[in-house]
């Protein structure tokens, strides 16, 4: 291990995330996991890491991080005005950072939370397969909790390449993230528990998330849906992006720290290629629904998968030959990093 990271301040709510803790729901876990997932497998590739390699979420506003060593770096996810010494830090691209550097967050400008990757991974122990943290169970990440000031973050050995500076996603890749979004959802699985008028509320209407939105769910603000016969079903499986309604009919997301089960009915489930988007809301932000079929939900992921992988499998590859000069001018001190390219 390589201590890489000191937290000078935590920021609002910053955690150590991966693609969650699977195959433990039928005991009552919940998953956990990062709130954005296209967005931290993108950060992890961009250090060459597994995508499923551990990594900061943070959210709307962020946290500010000295530097320990020298590390690759990459930054997705929400705009927050993240800085390198003063510098603007590149989103969406892979970045060199040296000892005594400095990162920086400002307030969310566009999106709710980013994510920050390091090569090598975020190395904290495993709980249950996973790192990341779940904070109501206090588990996972360090100690179950958020960062606070003083913490020492350490770097793992999962880096699987080396990309050199400068790699960047894709355009046609990158999210475009807004405060007016539309979430395509196939309906069900108890649709059939609302009546036709409350069906028609429900896609017809624009909702607005309010201030109880966190990594469980987002409660939305807006017209009531009506249900048939009241609102208490059989507990049963809650998937991610379930749009559950309770008794007083307003619709609620749920998200990567949903609990396993629940008595309130499904009215619809957001399709996967559309989760980044609820993920990124603010509140205040707005939000419509729009049905589409599970044939056109698989074509809609398949379709990222494939880009995605093109994007990847074409990525260049560093020698391994770097070189780190520090210089000072006119009384200013500057990081560079030079590498060789093949």
């Amino acid at each position: 291990m390589t201590k890489i990271l000191e937290v000078i301040t935590p920021g609002l709510l910053t955690t150590i995330q991966d693609r969650g803790r699977h195959g433990y729901q039928a005991f009552g876990m919940p998953v956990a996991g990062a709130v954005d997932e296209f967005a931290l497998r993108v950060a992890n590739i961009l250090v060459g890491n597994p995508e499923g390699a551990a990594a900061l979420e943070m959210t709307l506003l962020g946290p500010k991080l000295k530097v320990l060593a020298p590390v690759k770096v990459a930054l997705t996810g929400a705009d927050l005005g993240a800085r390198i010494n003063g510098a603007e830090f590149p989103r969406w691209e892979t970045v060199a950072v040296n000892p005594g550097d400095e990162i920086s967050f400002t307030a969310a400008r566009e999106g709710c939370r980013a994510y920050l990757a390091v090569a090598g991974g975020i190395d904290v122990p495993e709980v249950m397969g996973s790192r990341a943290t779940y904070l109501r169970g206090k588990i996972g990440g360090i100690d179950g909790r958020a960062l606070k000031a003083g913490d020492v973050l350490s770097a793992g050995s999962l880096q699987e390449r080396n990309l050199p500076t400068g790699t960047r996603l894709a355009e046609g890749l990158i999210p475009k993230y807004s405060s007016a979004i539309t979430l395509r959802v196939i309906p069900g699985p108890q649709d059939d528990h609302f009546t036709e008028a409350g069906l028609e509320t429900f896609f017809q209407s624009e909702y607005t998330v309010t201030t109880e939105a966190d990594r469980m769910g987002y409660r939305l603000q807006g017209p009531t849906i009506e249900h048939k016969e009241g609102a208490d079903i059989i507990s049963d499986g809650i998937p991610l992006g379930a749009v559950q309604v309770p008794g007083h009919g307003l619709p609620i997301v749920m998200l990567a720290d949903r609990q396993t089960t629940g008595g309130y009915p499904k009215i619809a489930t957001v399709c996967s290629v559309d989760l980044s988007l609820i993920g990124q809301a603010k509140p205040g932000d707005t939000v419509r629904f729009a049905t589409i079929g599970r044939e056109e939900a698989l074509q809609l992921l398949q379709d990222r998968e494939t880009a995605l992988k093109k994007w990847k499998d074409s990525l260049p590859r560093a020698t391994g030959r770097s070189w780190n000069f520090q210089i000072s001018i006119a009384g200013q001190r500057f990081s560079t990093y030079v590498e060789e390219i093949r």
